[in-house]
């Protein structure tokens, strides 16, 4: 098979193509090296390859298979990970000058269980400093760059991994999103960006933001895909029942909040999309939000306080260090009396039920925007006037941050393209542990659309 036919393929194809022995590791591995290191750095997506651990582990992938011993589910597939995912012994910058030297001591768990699922891990990507931007902002290291036009942000933090998997340059990456971190992303490069259930995927040995928030999930091309991926990760089956079909489901579409900044073009796809839905059996009702603007509040506190808790001691030594936009962003945490985080805390369970009755009723999930807006250029985020940049940085979290405050599971959906040639998305946000439901109900309408299928000019395969 040729390289371009090997990087056309997702996760699913690739994984049964090296264990049918129709691919083999050391060639899938080989032509995501050499995408990461020729596409990927153009777009500026990747901090750092294992190249010559990771063809050793390859050849090691082939020679098991040949055995014919009985082979785990991501056997020689080659991943490469946001940067903050930490493997013992190896740098985990996190997208920071501050920590470019740093070395793990320990692998992180949700790493520990690709490798045992045969997975191999073959680098690190891009991100925003420190996990602090939904747009991948990253004065540090430079902006990653979105595949569908390079002029136009990738989303964050996880930028790299969005773009790395957008690209065809790996079948899937793992990110984090502490308020929309998987799902900007995937929203903005066109992908499954899943966020998980509050601790449903374990966090160790991932550099945190805020602990009461953060999550560790996928960003593929296909919701299954994503479930292979959960699956291991969470120690868990989220793929049996995947082709159930959604006949019966319900689904909630909020209004009032959710609606109020979206923009006429993403209003129509979303719209586009809940028709089809329909089409496919499931039952839609509309329902109204509460007041969003405590929720939005309550998070920002947490993780205002959570992330100056962490960085305190670098923003004495070391604040030059960081970019004024990701300090101005943690420094405000220094500020909140101890009182008013416990609040914050102690509020949580009974907000996170007034949500669910008020935005889902008695449905199975919600379906909201996951950008309200366009896809914006990397100068409308940098550049101009500060109040106008956090306007624009303002609205790319409307409708996610509330999300990580409730604890709850949420993906991200591509559902069509604006005139620019950016993807659209749509966000389905579930009851706890719920995942299964929600990437069934992604699988079903990915089944019925074809806009995962596209594929951006970056990654250059004709």
């Amino acid at each position: 098979m040729q390289a371009t036919q090997i990087a056309a393929l997702d996760l699913d194809a690739l994984a049964t193509a090296i264990a049918q022995g129709n691919v083999t590791s050391v060639d899938a591995t080989t032509v995501a090296l050499d995408r990461l290191d020729g596409v990927g750095r153009k777009l500026n997506a990747v901090v750092r390859l294992e190249r010559e651990a990771a063809l050793e582990a390859a050849e090691a992938a082939d020679r098991l298979r040949a055995s014919g011993a009985a082979l785990p589910p991501l056997h020689g597939v080659p991943l490469a990970h946001k940067d903050l995912f930490y493997r013992a012994g190896h740098l985990s910058g996190g997208g920071s000058k501050i920590r470019s030297d740093f070395r793990a001591e320990v692998t992180s768990t949700a790493i520990a269980r690709l490798d045992a699922a045969g997975a191999l891990d073959i680098g690190r990507l891009q991100l925003a400093e420190f996990a602090m931007s939904p747009t991948g902002y990253n004065e540090t290291l430079g902006h990653a760059r979105n595949p569908w036009n390079p002029a136009h942000v990738p989303g964050g933090s996880s930028s790299g991994s969005g773009v790395a998997v957008a690209a065809r340059l790996v079948t899937a990456s793992l990110g984090t999103d502490t308020g929309g971190s998987l799902r900007h992303p995937g929203a903005m490069c066109g992908l499954i960006g899943l966020k998980p259930t509050w601790g449903l995927v374990p966090t160790d040995g991932v550099m945190p933001l805020s602990a009461s928030l953060d999550c560790s999930g996928p960003l593929a091309r296909t919701a299954k895909d994503a479930a292979r991926i959960l699956s291991v990760i969470a120690a868990g089956d989220y793929l049996t029942g995947i082709d159930a079909g959604i006949v019966g489901l319900r689904i909630a579409v909020p209004g009032g909040y959710y609606r109020e900044l979206l923009d006429p073009e993403v209003a129509a796809a979303l719209g586009e999309a809940i028709r089809q839905l329909s089409s496919l059996g499931a039952i839609v009702s509309e329902t109204a939000p509460p007041a969003m603007a405590l929720i939005n509040a309550l998070m920002q506190l947490v993780m205002s306080v959570e992330a100056a808790t962490i960085h305190r001691r670098w923003l004495i030594e070391r604040p030059q260090d960081y970019a004024d936009q990701v300090r101005a962003r943690i420094e405000p945490g220094l500020y909140y009396p101890a009182t008013r985080y416990v609040e914050a805390l102690s509020m949580r369970a009974a907000i996170t039920d007034e949500w669910i009755a008020s935005c889902m009723g008695n449905a199975d999930l919600a379906l909201l925007p996951a950008i309200s807006i366009p896809v914006p250029t990397i100068a409308a985020t940098t550049e101009g006037d500060p109040a106008d940049i956090a306007r624009v940085i303002g609205t790319l979290t409307h409708c996610t941050r509330g999300i990580n405050y409730l604890g709850l599971p949420a993906t991200s959906v591509p559902c069509g393209f604006d005139r620019a040639g950016l993807p659209i998305a749509f966000q389905l946000v579930g009851r706890p542990y719920s995942e299964a439901t929600m990437l069934r109900a992604a699988h079903a309408y990915q089944g019925l659309t074809d806009w995962h299928q596209r594929m951006p000019a970056a990654a250059e395969l004709n």
